[in-house]
């Protein structure tokens, strides 16, 4: 049974799924975390906000995804000296690093938290919070090196591999321990948080017509994803309908940025299995669809697509039979392509059982997105909580249950099929007329939520409207927060040369996981 104050106190948010609020004291932050662990719900996200200006207070927030809705737990701290509020990693695990970066950011402390820093990386002394309203960001401060306390393992031929944070190749910045016996790894510790680039605060200096650009940059290859949530958070806090028109394409272009990074991706892990000519095949078909991206969208990446009220750009009327060929092409040439992954033995040699995380274990992290759809958790957003226009195209959760390589490839290969399927459907009910709407400027003080599937799971904006359009805060959140951890517990057992494999099988974000 939810608690006594439950149902009294939530109230409706603004957002494009059902979401509410619900402000409690410190005893019922607990209890609520409590109950929707016991009633299995995941934590979406967790955030913090210097309010200190309005109402005296500090506040943390928790936004809770449960089978129906959203649930958005707010508690107020008076307490401005040492602002400190229950810890809940021991009910979520995934808390913990969200825990850490926001004292980085605020310094407000969860009680029993891993106290290392998350964020800091010593970019800025350690009594000053970038977040918090009187801290002046543009004064300069020294960078200063720190030593990270990674957690030791002792035993006899234990030793350990240090591997970044500067990589071979394109790649961003994160370090990996690896404490291994000979080549097999006891323990993996991820530092991650050298791509921080203080993404809230500059929310705060845009108006809100503009916030779209700076979410569509969160996280490059989910463009689509963060800027269709911002853009939902602001026109569910103005009360602004899309024309249907546009909420159509917005839909065809979050299927096409599923399509291209899967597209990638399968390349990419046939590359590290020692298969090159699976990242030629699907590299050239990854190309052929930016090209298509160029023709329909205005754009190979589609950054600044969507915007507060429609689309940048309406679809081309040339385009739509020209779309239709390319899904048939890719269809045929991804189920070719399959076969030969399926059936060629060194790369099944490679993929099965590398990398493998349990249902049960996966559950207890809370993994989310296509990482935890590998492991028979059947989440997804379009399907569980279906927006427009994913409440008319009855998409389908895609899932297997043996998590390890060769099951995050069958999710990629199946996904493909079935976005494929959906990018047929939205073309065929696109109807005519406009593709934008005018957005008003929103009340001041005002929560509003965005929730977006995007191609790694959910993607999260929280936006609270400020002054004359402005923007009081804005909180961005990326699914890879949630399966970052997956990866320590994925690799033990495994070979170290076998990492490069697996850490590709999930292909998490350092950017949107760093803010």
């Amino acid at each position: 049974m939810p608690p006594d104050f439950f149902e009294d106190r939530r109230t409706r948010l603004p957002s494009n799924v059902e979401s509410h609020l619900l402000s409690v004291d410190r005893e019922q932050w607990l209890q609520t975390a409590g109950f929707f662990r016991d009633s299995g719900a995941s934590l979406l996200s967790l955030w913090g906000a210097d309010d200190r200006d309005r109402n005296g207070t500090f506040c943390i927030y928790a936004a809770y995804l449960l089978p129906t809705s959203v649930m958005v737990v707010e508690h107020a701290i008076a307490d401005t000296t040492a602002p400190a509020y229950p810890g809940i990693a021991f009910l979520f695990p995934v808390a913990s690093r969200m825990q850490r970066a926001v004292y980085d950011l605020l310094g407000i402390s969860a009680e029993e938290m891993d106290t290392r820093d998350w964020l800091r990386h010593g970019g800025w002394p350690e009594k000053l919070f970038p977040l918090r309203r009187d801290t002046d960001g543009n004064q300069p401060y020294p960078i200063v090196s720190e030593p990270y306390p990674f957690v030791a393992v002792e035993g006899d031929g234990v030793h350990e591999i240090a591997v970044g944070p500067v990589h071979a190749g394109t790649i961003e910045p994160g370090h990996f321990r690896f404490s291994v016996v000979g080549e097999k790894v006891l323990r993996l510790e991820t530092r991650l948080g050298y791509t921080h680039k203080g993404v809230a605060k500059l929310f705060e200096s845009l108006p809100q017509q503009e916030g779209h650009r700076l979410a569509a940059r969160v996280s490059g290859d989910s463009a689509v994803a963060f800027s269709w949530a911002y853009c939902s958070a602001l026109e569910s806090i103005t009360s602004i309908s899309c024309p249907q028109r546009a909420i159509v394409l917005r839909a065809l272009a979050l299927e096409h940025e599923r399509l291209a990074n899967h597209l990638g991706d399968l390349g990419a892990l046939g590359n590290d299995a020692g298969f090159a000519f699976g990242l030629t095949q699907f590299s050239r078909l990854k190309e052929d669809l930016l090209r298509s991206n160029s023709d329909a969208f205005s754009a190979r990446y589609l950054m600044d697509y969507i915007v507060p009220g429609g689309v940048a750009v309406d679809l081309p009327e040339r385009c739509t039979g020209l779309l239709l060929n390319q899904y048939l092409v890719l269809e045929e040439e991804v189920a070719g392509l399959r076969s030969i992954y399926d059936e060629h033995a060194g790369v099944q040699d490679r993929f099965r059982e590398a990398g493998r995380l349990e249902h049960d274990l996966a559950q207890k992290l809370g993994a989310i997105g296509l990482a935890g759809r590998a492991s028979g958790i059947a989440c997804d957003l379009r399907t569980d909580h279906p927006w427009t226009p994913y409440d008319q195209l009855s998409p389908k959760t895609v899932t297997r249950t043996y998590g390890d390589v060769a099951a995050r490839v069958q999710i990629r290969f199946d996904e493909i099929f079935e976005s494929l399927r959906l990018c047929r459907a939205l073309l065929e009910n696109l109807s005519s007329g406009p593709v934008l709407a005018a957005v008003p400027l929103a009340k001041p003080n005002t929560l509003g939520i965005g929730l977006i599937e995007g191609w790694r799971g959910p993607v999260m904006i929280a936006l609270e409207t400020g002054v004359d359009g402005g923007i009081r805060r804005c909180h961005a959140h990326d699914p890879s927060w949630q399966n970052w951890p997956l990866l320590e517990y994925a690799i033990l057992g495994n070979i170290v040369p076998d990492f490069p494999l697996i850490n590709k099988s999930f292909n998490l974000s350092y950017s949107g996981q760093d803010g």
